[in-house]
């Protein structure tokens, strides 16, 4: 998509010329009130606006969106009133304001230039909201796609200077630049988004942005004893591919690494996925595609980070060629792990990347995979689940819940581990039960990981995919979790160590 260009405005919104302005309302404890940066437009209105929007359904009800000719009064002629719902203790929050933009943004229609005073309510969570919520993906539509919203004035906060107020809009916008590019990436379907293409976008992103990129193919997967990659995806004729990005910024004080899973697509190999459903498989490559922007945004924003990120890449397809249920792959490092179940595969090839990533000695390492279908019936298709060491763990988990990205710790109960083992091997890929699944996926991880080392995974199953319908700055398909966790993790690091 061709994202909207936003820019700051000390105008009057009585006299921009623009095709619709966009306020906010609040659920007040006497009725509908005007939310801040409002002001001018309801002095245009006599006083009456509240009124008049009362008179249109209108409640303050959180994305709630109410039109409303301007009659003149504006020089937009459309005014669009959208509900930030009831103020918590300390006001409205920054998710409240994020999602209303995403709700206005969404019911913009044919506009072409906008204007909003959501900003002056809190300007980082309207530029995200803004920007994701106009989000469309119609690059294999026949009919050429509309032209669409092209701009967007943001009213400037009444607090702050206008050097913080440029600063926040620059780090919001590359924030939500890497959930588009996270979002497409998810979205582009797998006979065009596999192992190898896959690389060569991440390569892409990676040369226009200045950060260090290695590539290995099937044959240097081979040589360096890669055992999980390879296993899963021998199935395919896409073979796979471990992509290394590297991005060092100035005074690095903390090395972080970064894994995602990339399984282009899960036909689930031999032990085969139901029919139903199995094209929303086309998203579980969802941690890979996240991590991938997350680089790419640490590169923009200059964190003073040195980040490196192992991307397996493969296509789990069931083949003369594909792994069985009852191998026994050697994982990177040297590990055994006997194949119950060729659908577990995420976690096999995160294991070679995650003990590759260990050996470049960061201080803390991040995992974020669409993992287990357990997480989904555990917290539902809109709250991730994040295991690991505990402090590390709850840190990630808090930070993701105050950027908005839902996020619950989870334990990794010791009783399970023994679930693991495995009669032929130093462990099996699940255990023979359906109970904990979430939590045994972590505890296999946790085997490939450095005792001592603060690591976070986050099983992104059910929020990286919106099979539904569109809610907030929400659309349907890849929704670009959890980049904004992982931004959030990285320039609290950068912050505090």
């Amino acid at each position: 998509m061709t994202a909207p260009k936003l820019a700051l405005t000390d105008s009057d919104l009585v006299a921009l010329a623009v095709d619709v302005v966009v306020i906010g309302t609040v659920q007040g404890p006497d009725g509908l009130e005007l939310a801040p940066g409002a002001d001018a437009v309801a002095a245009a209105f006599d006083g009456g606006l509240p009124a008049l929007l009362g008179v249109l359904g209108a409640t303050g009800k959180a994305e709630e969106v109410v039109k409303a000719p301007t009659g003149g009064k504006l020089a937009a002629p459309l005014l669009i009133a959208v509900g930030l719902g009831k103020p918590g203790e300390h006001g409205v929050s920054t998710e409240q304001v994020r999602r209303a933009a995403g709700a206005a943004a969404r019911a913009l229609g044919k506009a072409k230039k906008a204007a909003s005073a959501l900003s002056a309510v809190d300007l980082g969570a309207a530029v995200e909201g803004t920007l994701l919520g106009s989000y469309t993906f119609t690059r294999y539509k026949s009919e050429p796609a509309e032209a669409t919203l092209a701009k967007v004035d943001l009213v400037s906060p009444a607090e702050g200077a206008a050097k913080e107020h440029k600063a926040a809009l620059k780090a919001h916008t590359a924030i939500a630049e890497a959930v588009i590019i996270t979002r497409d990436l998810v979205n582009t379907p797998p006979n065009d988004l596999y192992p190898a293409s896959f690389a060569e976008r991440a390569v892409e992103l990676a040369n226009a942005n200045g950060i260090e990129v290695e590539v290995l193919d099937e044959k240097a997967l081979r040589k360096g004893g890669f055992g999980g990659i390879l296993g899963v995806g021998g199935g395919s004729a896409r073979q796979p591919r471990l992509v290394r990005l590297a991005y060092k910024g100035p005074k690095a004080r903390k090395k972080i690494a970064l894994v995602g899973k990339g399984v282009t697509f899960d036909t689930g190999g031999i032990s085969i996925k139901p029919a139903a459903g199995m094209d929303e498989m086309t998203s579980d490559m969802g941690g890979a595609a996240a991590v991938v922007a997350s680089v790419v945004l640490a590169a923009k924003l200059k964190y003073p980070l040195e980040i490196v990120a192992h991307v397996p890449m493969v296509e789990n397809m069931p083949s003369g060629d594909a792994y069985r249920p009852g191998d026994v792959l050697t994982i990177y490092g040297g590990k055994t792990v006997e194949v119950l179940n060729t659908d577990a595969e995420g976690r096999l090839i995160l294991a070679d990347a995650m003990v590759r990533a260990a050996e470049e000695n960061p201080d803390y390492l991040i995992d974020t995979a669409t993992l287990t279908g357990a997480a989904v019936v555990a917290l539902g298709k809109r709250t991730a689940g994040v295991l690991g060491t505990d402090e590390f763990r709850d840190r990630v988990a808090a930070l993701g819940n105050a950027v908005g990205e839902g996020s619950w710790a989870m334990p990794m109960p010791e009783e399970l581990r023994a679930d693991l083992d495995s009669r032929l091997a130093d462990l099996a890929n699940v255990t023979g039960h359906r109970w904990g699944g979430m939590l045994a996926a972590g505890l296999f991880l946790k085997e490939f990981v450095p005792a001592g080392l603060p690591w976070a995974h986050i099983d992104v199953a059910g929020p990286a995919y919106n099979t539904g319908g569109p809610f907030g700055y929400v659309t349907k398909g890849g929704t670009g979790v959890p980049v904004r966790t992982i931004a959030a993790v990285l320039a609290d690091i950068a912050a505090n160590g």
